[in-house]
């Protein structure tokens, strides 16, 4: 293989490994993972999302509380990525939606940019700096959640901002019987 096609390649496992790492922050705070959301940072990395500056260890334990207080689901998603590589830096900026279902049954969307500078140590890429730019922020109509009435809706697992969720399972089985509304009897 010729050595630009080797840096390229090269390239793009430190970017995979940054998309891995800034989705291991979402996670580990919908899912409420404490030690998920930590593995995205440097132990000395530093954070600033609202009226929060400091630890990713002290956000997680400031944020948690609020959003298990106020919602019974959020989801972090992450958007566009961009990722600016040099040597053992990386800087990204990466667009999120949040959405969150409300203790009140109301939807809260935000939306914005993370801005991180990333940095790879020991061969692992973690975030060393994070800041959060929140650009918008609105509520939508509340609807019924689909398919609610479904008898055995939850029989691979419900929904849990806990390792109780299926998204933990392994291996990942199917428990619910055949079933397709479309056929006619």
């Amino acid at each position: 293989m010729d050595a630009a096609r080797q840096a390229r390649l090269d390239q793009l496992l430190d970017k995979q490994d940054i998309l891995e790492c800034l989705g291991r922050f979402s996670r580990g705070m919908d899912r409420f993972d404490r030690a998920i959301f930590l593995s995205a940072f440097h132990d000395d990395a530093v954070m600033a999302a609202g009226p929060f500056v400091g630890s990713p260890a002290d956000c997680y334990d400031w944020a948690r509380p609020m959003h298990e207080a106020g919602q019974i689901a959020t989801h972090h998603n992450l958007l566009n990525v961009t990722i600016d590589l040099d040597g053992d830096t990386a800087h990204t900026e990466t667009y999120y939606l949040f959405a969150a279902r409300n203790r009140d049954a109301s939807n809260w969307i935000a939306g914005g940019r993370y801005i991180d500078r990333l940095e790879r140590r020991n061969g692992v890429w973690k975030i060393a700096l994070r800041t959060n730019a929140i650009e918008w922020s609105g509520m939508v109509p509340t609807m019924p959640i689909p398919f609610a009435d479904v008898p055995d809706i939850f029989a691979n697992g419900a929904p849990a901002r806990s390792p109780a969720d299926p998204s933990y399972q392994r291996p990942l089985t199917n428990r619910r019987a055949n079933q397709n509304p479309g056929e006619t009897q």
